[in-house]
């Protein structure tokens, strides 16, 4: 990726399958994310391991889902830093727990680590002497507590989930107008020439335009979808989904319209709404089978 740091990438990037890094001190290493399980966590630090014998020092966390948190435990002694709503939103989510949603899962022993070392907007990262910038994105987008990790003097951007590459983004516990703004306000201005989005590829800035062309039609469909009397599983139904129909996880676009439509009625970036019964939705669009999940 560029000197003393990796990105960690597991195919295919579908759901609960994630991107993490590592960033290599003279001392130690700092790491960004852990992975869903306990196996996959293992096998990052496993990969770890073959390329440092130093000891992973910090853990970062880019927002609060488990695919980027469940395995923070198997860091011992390191410390975990996030914002604040991180750690907030690790607790209150607690052990993954999904009857029904998701095809089964061996998730391994899991225990909550949320963050200990917690910010409201940002803080400096530094390995020996690379600065690198943990910033909080300032309004809800993918979640209400996303952050990235920008290495200024690489052009190099951790983006979390506030980018997918080659997936579907997701949304619905964050908001639809909030990652326009994002994409727009903060993403793109930082220049970035590699990104490591939370899951697909690295790629280069013009996945933030692919991003911003998905959340754009979204607000369309759920404009037209909410004008015309239907629910957001029934716009999803008789949505084309076009030129993002061969990305991964098609079936976050109800989960999506759940979102644009409770913003549409008013209701604030990342207001809490009824999250099972949008995933509920998500299974019925799927043909009513659990959603695939290879994690």
């Amino acid at each position: 990726m560029s000197e003393n740091v990796f990105a960690y990438v597991q195919p295919d990037g579908s759901w609960w399958i994630n991107n993490t890094g590592l960033l290599m001190g003279r001392t130690g290493a700092v790491a960004i994310d852990s992975c869903s399980t306990e196996r996959r966590t293992r096998a990052f630090l496993g990969a770890v391991g073959a390329v440092t014998e130093r000891p992973v020092r910090t853990l970062v966390n880019t927002h609060h889902h488990g695919d980027h948190t469940h395995g923070n435990h198997l860091f011992g002694g390191a410390t975990i830093v996030g914002h604040e709503q991180t750690r907030a939103q690790v607790l209150a989510a607690g052990k993954p727990n999904f009857p029904g949603i998701w095809t089964p899962v061996e998730w391994g022993e899991i225990e909550l680590a949320p963050p200990f070392l917690t910010y409201t907007e940002g803080v400096t990262l530094w390995v020996d002497d690379l600065r690198c910038e943990v910033r909080h994105v300032g309004t809800p987008a993918h979640t209400t507590n996303d952050s990235i990790v920008w290495i200024p003097e690489r052009s190099l951007l951790f983006s979390g989930d506030l980018l997918f590459h080659g997936g579907t983004p997701f949304l619905l516990m964050g908001s639809i107008a909030g990652a326009v703004q994002v994409c727009e306000e903060v993403l793109a201005p930082l220049g970035a020439t590699t990104i490591v989005p939370g899951h697909g590829e690295p790629a280069g800035p013009s996945v933030i335009d692919d991003v911003l062309g998905y959340l754009r039609f979204v607000t369309d469909v759920a404009e037209r979808g909410r004008a015309a009397g239907l629910t957001p599983l029934e716009t999803a139904r008789e949505t084309d989904l076009g030129e993002y129909e061969g990305w991964l996880d098609a079936e976050r676009i109800v989960g999506n319209l759940h979102r644009a439509y409770a913003e549409l009625d008013g209701a604030e970036r990342g207001a809490q709404i009824d999250v099972v019964a949008a995933l509920r939705d998500m299974v019925e669009y799927n043909g009513g089978r659990p959603l695939s999940c290879y994690a």
